[in-house]
């Protein structure tokens, strides 16, 4: 059986456990093949090339785009490079030659930046076209760290490895995405080696001005897709669970074992991806599972994501959602009875590119939820000008996801949950599809929420009413 797999930054920072968990395993030197692994960079290094995604902290594109000291920020990026290297001379790496490859690669990606920064300079080019291709040559150079190191540890190791470097460094062949990926996979026995495939990929059309940070997901969805791989498999620190352990505790925090794409949405919806949406529809129109799998547990299943999936007893599956939103209201006493008012606010939301995660209306007022983000408090500024009135608040809102919770009970022990722990429900949402409850509460709530609802739909079953064994799921 043929199968892509992706290991996430976390792991491959602990690289020596994906060695023994996921490469070998319990497998026998035969068994070792027929498998693609799809690597991301390791851990926080993509936020040191653009910007860090949590706290927006800048990175080498952020220096470059204000004129900055970028290349100073390059000569330290290269000895922090050099100082995840050392972490893996014990098991098999070669400093030197691993030395040479990436002050190479660093070297090429500062000629090319400084070629732009005169470019841009000279006033005579569009910026943000130049600007995007910096931000892709920068994406490029953390997968392109990893995926060499990987495969000279795997070759000192005694396993035939193959890297296939899809960031198209060296060549100025005008490839889309999925013409590098077929042009790179094309007539190798698979079989015989163990490909690993760079995160990023070089095309004509720009993977990140289509998936910005989701694109080493949507290199290993095209990658399945095109060498019709069986099942793909995503290896992360932690399995996809019933709630974040962080909050609920690892006791608590129970894998979900099944559920099917519609909820793979709805927690990418509240930024709580299993995997990006846009990676996640071709897997799921071809009719490939996903299993996401725990790299520190490998002999567990972990979960797995299908097209087809309903759970044969009514459950709640996840409890997640975010603390990181805001609730902004529009009221307007001459909005009772008039069709598409709230057409003029969509309007404002779509020119600044601001989406949302919840609408709930009565006869004069509209409710959204949305990012508490600058670009979104700009668009609400400008959006204060033309209505009666604008009430904004910051929220967090909690979400509980089944794919078969469309039955009476749920929703009156979710709000009996919340209500015994004094959290009261400032707005609510579901849609006929009955596969998400969505809970907007006091932002400083959240957590307490999160551990309700988990507690209460989650861990007890509603057949027994006792907690499940952790076996039995």
């Amino acid at each position: 059986m043929l199968t892509v797999e992706k290991i996430g930054g976390t792991s491959m920072s602990k690289f020596g456990d994906c060695l023994n968990n996921v490469i070998r395993g319990k497998r026998s030197p035969d068994e070792l093949y027929n498998r693609i692994f799809v690597v991301s960079a390791y851990s926080n290094v993509t936020n040191w090339l653009l910007e860090h995604k949590k706290t927006g902290e800048p990175g080498i594109y952020t220096k470059f785009l204000h004129n900055e000291d970028y290349e100073a920020a390059f000569d330290t990026l290269c000895n922090r490079l050099l100082e995840i290297n050392a972490r893996f001379e014990s098991i098999g790496l070669d400093l030197n030659e691993a030395e040479r490859f990436i002050t190479f690669r660093i070297k090429q990606a500062k000629n090319y930046l400084s070629s732009m920064y005169r470019v841009l300079a000279s006033g005579y080019v569009e910026k943000s076209n130049i600007l995007l291709a910096a931000r892709e040559i920068l994406a490029s150079l953390g997968e392109a760290h990893s995926a060499w190191n990987t495969i000279n540890i795997l070759n000192n190791n005694g396993i035939n490895a193959t890297f296939i470097d899809l960031c198209g460094f060296n060549d100025s062949e005008p490839l889309t995405i999925d013409e590098r990926i077929h042009k790179a996979f094309d007539n190798i026995d698979f079989s015989k080696t163990l490909c690993i495939a760079t995160g990023y990929t070089k095309g004509t059309e720009g993977i990140m001005r289509a998936f910005d940070r989701g694109y080493s997901e949507v290199t290993f969805s095209k990658i399945t897709i095109e060498v019709k791989a069986e099942e793909a498999i995503i290896h992360k620190e932690f399995h996809l669970s019933s709630a974040d352990p962080n909050i609920v505790g690892l006791k608590k925090s129970i894998p979900v074992g099944k559920t099917n794409y519609i909820i793979a949405d709805q927690l990418a919806d509240v930024g709580m991806e299993a995997i990006h949406p846009k990676a996640a529809k071709p897997l799921e129109l071809a009719g490939v599972k996903i299993r996401i799998k725990n790299t520190f547990e490998p002999e567990h299943p972990g979960t797995v994501i299908s097209r087809e999936y309903v759970s044969p007893e009514p459950k709640v599956e996840i409890v997640s959602g975010t603390d990181k939103v805001i609730a902004f209201e529009v009221h307007d006493p001459l909005m009772v009875g008039e069709v598409g008012y709230d057409l003029k606010i969509l309007e404002q939301m779509k020119r600044h590119n601001v989406s949302y995660i919840l609408k709930s209306t009565n006869a004069n007022s509209i409710t959204m939820i949305v990012w508490d983000k600058p670009y979104v408090h700009r668009m609400l500024e400008e959006l204060n000008l033309h209505v009666y009135q604008l009430t904004v608040k910051p929220v967090a809102i909690v979400c509980a996801m089944g794919s078969n919770i469309a039955l009476p009970g749920f929703l009156a022990r979710a709000s009996k949950a919340l209500a015994e722990k004094g959290i009261n429900i400032e707005c609510f949402g579901q849609s006929l599809k009955q596969v998400n409850m969505q809970f907007v509460i006091a932002r400083e709530c959240y957590a307490d929420a999160v551990i309700a609802l988990n507690d209460e739909l989650c861990l007890q079953n509603p057949t027994r009413g006792h907690l499940y064994d952790s076996a039995e799921q």
